[in-house]
């Protein structure tokens, strides 16, 4: 009970305005009262069970003390008196024991009580500690927020808007010069491949005199000795040369004397 009572007489906001970490030191307290809560509720069963157990002996020795009674009536009416004195004293024992058990129940069930409230206000005190935390800690996350807005705002506001125009129209042409150039390496090496292989594949000039001259011969456009050939005669032109060749070839006839007497004549 003094742990609980020193735990429901703490000041929780006395607390959290000591603590350097305020939401440390009231989860601290909150664990302190969970294990407080723990045992209190353990006092109050085993008091409540004590309770329970006085009462069953306060009735036990009643109904004792009532039979013992009867038993006297008895043995009066049996004329019995020795008996009936004997049953008395019995009685008056039982009753005794039961007057005991009585006061003991009456002690137990004021401490129950107060066990009972001191449960309650803990659990209430519980509570409202966690309530108290997390309204601390949302506390905590505004005035973080409104900290980091503040010192935004600062910054902002040291450096004026067209100084900050200016920083980003450099990045933005910095960003800008930089991918031309890339574009320019990377269009130069492209085109110096192209040009290697086009001079790897590209015929040489005296490889194409060679292949011209080499389908004229095929077409019969020139000589042998690299000269041009005479291109074909008409067809009757063609005629006469074949003649002409023909009696260069024959060997030349001498002439008779008659046959010159003749063409005189």
């Amino acid at each position: 009970m003094s742990r609980i009572g020193d735990v429901l007489r703490a000041n929780i906001n006395e607390i959290i305005s000591k603590a350097e970490d305020p939401e440390k030191m009231l989860n601290a307290a909150i664990e302190e009262m969970q294990k407080q809560l723990i045992e209190a509720k353990s006092r109050v069963a085993m008091a409540i069970a004590d309770e329970k157990r006085l009462l069953k002996k306060y009735e036990l020795e009643r109904e004792k003390s009532d039979e013992w009674e009867k038993k006297a009536m008895s043995a009066v009416r049996a004329s019995r008196d020795d008996l009936a004195v004997e049953a008395l004293a019995k009685k008056k024992e039982h009753s005794a024991a039961a007057q005991l058990f009585d006061d003991q129940l009456g002690s137990q069930k004021a401490a129950v009580d107060e066990l009972k409230r001191a449960l309650s206000a803990l659990t209430s005190k519980l509570e409202d500690t966690k309530r108290k935390r997390t309204i601390l800690m949302a506390r905590a996350k505004r005035a973080e927020a409104q900290r980091h807005i503040a010192s935004t705002l600062h910054a902002a506001n040291e450096t004026s808007a067209a100084e900050r125009l200016e920083r980003l129209e450099a990045r933005v042409e910095r960003a800008e010069a930089e991918a031309e150039a890339t574009w320019e390496v990377a269009a130069l090496t492209d085109g110096l491949d192209r040009d290697e292989f086009a001079l790897l594949e590209a015929p040489s000039e005296n490889e194409e005199l060679q292949a011209l001259k080499a389908r004229m011969k095929e077409q019969g456009l020139l000589g042998a000795g690299g000269g041009q050939k005479a291109l074909p005669a008409p067809a009757a032109a063609a005629d006469e040369d074949d003649d002409d060749d023909l009696a260069a070839s024959l060997p030349p006839v001498e002439a008779d004397d008659d046959d010159v007497v003749t063409a005189d004549t």
